[in-house]
């Protein structure tokens, strides 16, 4: 395969895993692919298998059968290094639990995933980010001094900063309230649009499914798209 195809293929992918009362089939024969700037929607039941489809189309967990491929490279084709090189500065991931580096300011968050990859504008990119989702005030604040809706937009400038072309969010919003809710996912959308990127959604929400461009829903391992 070469290295322009759509950003996300998933081919009679199944996942099983040991537990035990023996194996758990979590994915069954799911096929289901991704367009550049496709907004897609993963809906289900909880214990559907959504967020191992997440860790699974991220390259973060084998398949037990069928194939993953991001952007025309087959990933079990890939070691680890190799899967973490195709991810590098094309594929981010923002999850309900923010995984913002608690000794590290906001700023210092949005900044190191760059400055690792040798980005040699870490910071000033990080801070143009920041003031993109409101947080022009926080940037010297640490995790612990952020609300919940300031640490998850913390978490989005940082996955979007380095303009990945494809953005998993697994439940963005699941942690907030109302109000905070609304104004992460109105900036989630906004500036995925604005980037062009293609975005694979986890979400029990209704209202917030509804804003992609198409939904896949999860029943038992299995999709009905």
């Amino acid at each position: 395969m070469s290295d322009t195809g759509p950003p996300l293929v998933l081919s009679n992918v199944s996942l099983t895993l040991p537990s035990a009362a023996g194996p758990v089939d979590i994915l069954r024969d799911l096929s289901f692919s991704v367009a550049a700037r496709e907004r897609v929607a993963i809906t289900g039941p909880s214990g559907s298998g959504k967020s191992s489809l997440i860790a699974v189309a991220a390259g973060l967990e084998r398949p037990t059968s069928g194939w993953v491929s991001l952007f025309g490279r087959e990933l079990s084709k890939l070691d680890e290094d190799g899967r973490a090189r195709l991810r590098r500065g094309r594929v981010s991931l923002v999850f309900q639990s923010f995984h913002l580096l608690p000794n590290m300011t906001a700023l210092e968050n949005v900044a190191a995933p760059m400055e690792i990859a040798g980005k040699a504008d870490a910071e000033d990119t990080a801070r143009s980010w920041l003031d993109r989702v409101g947080l022009t005030a926080r940037l010297r604040h640490y995790p612990h001094q952020l609300s919940g809706g300031e640490q998850q937009r913390v978490a989005l400038a940082r996955a979007l900063a380095p303009r990945p072309a494809l953005l998993f969010a697994d439940e963005p919003t699941g942690n907030l309230d109302g109000v905070n809710a609304a104004h992460v996912a109105d900036l989630l959308f906004g500036l995925v649009a604005e980037e062009g990127a293609a975005l694979v959604l986890v979400t029990h929400d209704e209202a917030l499914a509804a804003r992609a461009d198409r939904q896949v829903r999860l029943a038992d391992g299995r999709a009905a798209i």
